[in-house]
């Protein structure tokens, strides 16, 4: 990203030398005129070219992912405060089927985890240990889902964006090399440049948007982990329990 931001801080600078050698040069300028043209955000992105097509494509890709992984990774967290003290009452009287019913009714990652350990019990500790494990590499994928293309448009956006300002800048030198040098119009440049640059804000706010919401994400699945982590410690202790407690 730093180098990114190097490499458009150099055209700009390129660009300044290029306008105040025209300046310098070239005494008919098109003169400025007195009326500020307005700019709106619609005016900017049409501008842009077809890279801010893709830009806004990318944007709402990461709004659905973060809105959907939010409300999935959210409700995979919710579970009853008793629900172990439920399933070690369950184990203790001996009725295996209904704590695995209970395990199905609350379907969470966690319990998904714990009936495929109920479903073991009677077999070595190490092989009920493995399978709770593997439901748990399972349940976190699922988790995770998306986050690699939400990683995917914060790295990307940014790239795309300094691709339009380059090809901006291309085409405004190209136009000035076409113009001649007795018809050099300072607009041309400065137009050029102003169009180009709005590709690298956009591919900026889509990149900074994707980044933020991709390491909420995660911290949103690494507190699921950490509860479905805890919930694993607990039952392999009550399975490590005396048998006369």
């Amino acid at each position: 990203m730093s180098s990114l931001i190097m490499i458009t801080m150099t055209l700009l600078a390129v660009a300044q030398v290029v306008a105040d050698t025209l300046t310098g040069s070239n005494p008919v300028l098109t003169p400025v005129t007195s009326g500020e043209p307005e700019m709106n955000l619609w005016d900017m992105a049409c501008k842009g070219g077809w890279i801010m097509i893709v830009l806004g494509v990318l944007s709402v890709v990461c709004f659905y992912i973060l809105f959907e992984r939010n409300y999935m990774i959210r409700k995979a967290g919710k579970e009853d405060p008793m629900f172990m003290e439920r399933i070690k009452d369950y184990i203790h009287s001996g009725e295996i089927k209904a704590a695995i019913n209970y395990c199905r009714t609350i379907n969470t990652p966690s319990a998904r985890m714990i009936e495929k350990g109920i479903s073991r019990l009677g077999r070595p500790i190490n092989d009920v240990q493995v399978a709770i494990e593997n439901v748990g590499n399972i349940e976190v994928a699922k988790l995770e889902k998306g986050l690699t293309v939400m990683a995917t448009i914060s790295g990307g956006a940014p790239m795309l964006g300094f691709l339009g300002t380059v090809t901006g800048m291309v085409r405004a030198f190209y136009e000035m090399a076409n113009a001649g040098s007795g018809n050099i119009d300072i607009t041309l440049l400065s137009g050029g440049i102003y169009e180009a640059m709005i590709t690298t804000v956009g591919g900026l706010i889509v990149g900074i948007i994707a980044m933020f919401a991709y390491n909420y994400l995660v911290m949103l699945v690494d507190r699921v982990v950490n509860k479905m982590e805890s919930r694993t410690m607990e039952f392999m202790d009550l399975l490590n329990e005396p048998a006369g407690k």
